[in-house]
């Protein structure tokens, strides 16, 4: 049975969390789907081939098993554990079109500043 690996033990090889603990956390918590079935189980097994979906910092990840993996090596090596199916992130907002955060405003516009009054002031001779 080498072939099948708890989830949360691979979760952790495959450097989708820092700990173990954390990824056994996140499977009973109930937030990971095994080929489209939502688990609540730390100790489910996977194998190659098996498709897990989870929530990863705001962005949805699917990720299909290529291998089990028998350690929690390097970076590089634990992304040869799997290949990322993930729908690409949504296009992130132009600065130019965001709107002004509050307490922001365009140089000119709205009212004028502590600053401008005293540079007004000294323009027109009266400070």
């Amino acid at each position: 049975m080498a072939d099948k690996i708890r989830i949360d033990k691979w979760l952790w090889h495959a450097r989708f969390f820092k700990s173990r603990t954390l990824a056994g956390r996140f499977c009973q918590g109930g937030k990971v789907r095994l080929n489209d079935q939502p688990i609540a189980k730390a100790h489910a097994l996977v194998g190659a081939g098996d498709v897990l979906t989870f929530a990863k910092a705001n962005q949805i990840k699917v990720v299909q098993i290529v291998d089990v993996g028998t350690r929690r090596g390097p970076a590089p090596e634990a992304q040869t554990l799997y290949e990322d199916l993930s729908p690409p992130p949504p296009p992130r907002p132009d600065k130019a079109m965001a709107p002004a955060q509050p307490g922001q405003r365009k140089p000119g516009h709205g009212r004028p500043t502590k600053a401008d009054r005293r540079a007004t002031d000294k323009l027109r001779g009266r400070g």
